[in-house]
């Protein structure tokens, strides 16, 4: 379960930046919308299970979850670094402050694995690891598991405690330690099992997608799960059925008859690619409909609509993640969807019933009908604006206090929470025209990144 995140000089984030998946406690409504769940050491004990981010184009929404999963694929890849002079890939430093010393960028993540609260945190340039450490609490007082930190002046890394609780040293392993590698990373390419929680929950429970028109998400886990007697069968086939597609149901078919693919097909690739797609299974989904006589009647997979596709791609992993209950990231949630049917896939996520093993999304959108009272809670709902220095800021709907009969929709769109887009003259602008004012200035900001 995903508690926090923070970060800071990555992409257009420049100063600290936090995302709070806590509840508030005065805050009564949608009960089935937050996990219950009391952690040693902390006074709150409810969790929501989703965080919508609203904002422009280019404010900031995707980075936040890019930023989340640059460090996981830090944790995931770090551990292959061989030679201690290739740069760090997933560091993306602010890029609008050209000339000032170089300032690492920061990741602070707080979750829960096991029933235990972890906090790991990471500062590090294109070149080294500055800082990582790692806390834990089995129990209310913290437990500083391991701290490094990189010394400019002697050019080492010092690390601390010297003999920490619930945690043990390894100096030989610190020291083959690469100054451009993760120690979480190269512990667990060395079998130490006490980090095993920490490193799986970033490898296997935490999960994104990307619903862009660019994403590579494509219809072969749902299919592969539909026509298998797995226990998501059911659930596809129920969910396809009722999301108003006019799908009756679904089958396999081989994408070539006979199974041959045709000469020319791998046409200009490596060998080695060609292999890999040789040994695929090439199988494609065929939908039936419900015909006017009440037969079932096949269409070619082609002959569906983008939208059809994009729910079916998406059905699979769905369920899946809440039968595993994951913490998913999502961008751009509503990609070829209809409003309803994302509404109703979010339901799913929140409802007690569906998504009994705790499952999280964060997601972005740009869908205003979603900010309704009956579907999400007001501290479910964050968002990202640009200042005119070109950075970056993260703030809850909460900073702003709406009154319990205020319509969130119409108060979003007419900027009253900024994250839209400030387009003063429209776009039809005269070539001669004086530029535009600078933006005015948001409130409430402040509070979410103190």
């Amino acid at each position: 379960m995903l508690l926090q995140f923070s970060v800071s000089n990555y992409g257009c984030f420049r100063t600290r930046q936090t995302l709070n998946f806590a509840a508030s406690a005065q805050d009564k409504s949608l009960p089935d919308n937050v996990i219950q769940q009391k952690l040693p050491g902390l006074p709150g004990s409810q969790w929501v299970k989703g965080v919508a981010v609203y904002g422009a184009n280019a404010s900031g929404k995707s980075t936040v979850l890019g930023a989340l999963e640059a460090l996981a694929n830090m944790v995931t890849e770090s551990a292959k670094m061989t030679d201690p002079k290739e740069p760090i890939p997933q560091i993306v430093p602010f890029a609008l402050c050209p000339g000032q010393p170089t300032v690492p960028t920061a990741f602070s993540v707080v979750f829960v694995t096991d029933g235990v609260r972890y906090e790991y945190r990471v500062a590090a340039t294109r070149e080294r690891i500055v800082h990582e450490s790692l806390r834990a609490f089995p129990k209310a007082k913290e437990q500083l598991w391991f701290s490094r930190d990189f010394d400019a002046q002697t050019q080492r890394y010092t690390f601390t405690p010297e003999r920490p609780t619930g945690f043990t040293r390894d100096p030989q392993l610190e020291g083959y330690t690469l100054s451009n590698m993760l120690f979480l990373s190269k512990a667990i390419a060395s079998n130490r099992s006490d980090l095993e929680p920490v490193y799986r929950w970033f490898t296997e429970r935490l999960a994104f997608l990307d619903l862009s028109q660019a994403s590579s998400l494509d219809h072969r886990f749902t299919l592969a799960q539909a026509v298998k007697k797995t226990g998501l069968q059911d659930g596809i086939l129920k969910l396809l059925r009722h999301a108003d597609l006019g799908v009756a149901g679904v089958r396999a078919v081989d994408t070539f008859p006979g199974g041959e693919v045709p000469d020319g097909f791998f046409e200009g690739l490596s060998q080695e690619i060609q292999e890999r797609l040789r040994k695929r299974n090439w199988t494609q989904p065929e939908l039936t409909h419900r015909s006017q006589a009440g037969t079932e009647v096949a269409l070619p997979w082609q002959r569906e609509s983008t939208g059809t596709h994009r729910f079916f791609a998406l059905v699979g992993p769905w369920l899946d993640i809440l039968h595993k209950g994951y913490t998913v990231c999502i961008d751009e949630l509503e990609t070829s969807l209809h409003p309803l049917l994302v509404r109703e896939l979010l339901r799913l996520l929140f409802s007690s019933q569906e998504n009994a093993s705790g499952a999280q999304l964060l997601f972005t959108t740009h869908n205003p009908l979603l900010l309704d009272g009956s579907l999400l809670r007001r501290d479910q709902v964050w968002f990202t604006d640009k200042d005119d220095h070109g950075e970056g800021h993260l703030y809850p709907l909460t900073d702003y206090q709406p009154r319990k009969e205020e319509s969130l929709v119409r108060g979003y769109l007419s900027g009253r929470y900024g994250a839209v887009p400030f387009l003063p003259d429209g776009l039809l602008v005269a070539p001669e025209a004086s530029p535009a004012p600078p933006k005015p200035a948001r409130k409430g900001r402040g509070k979410a990144h103190e």
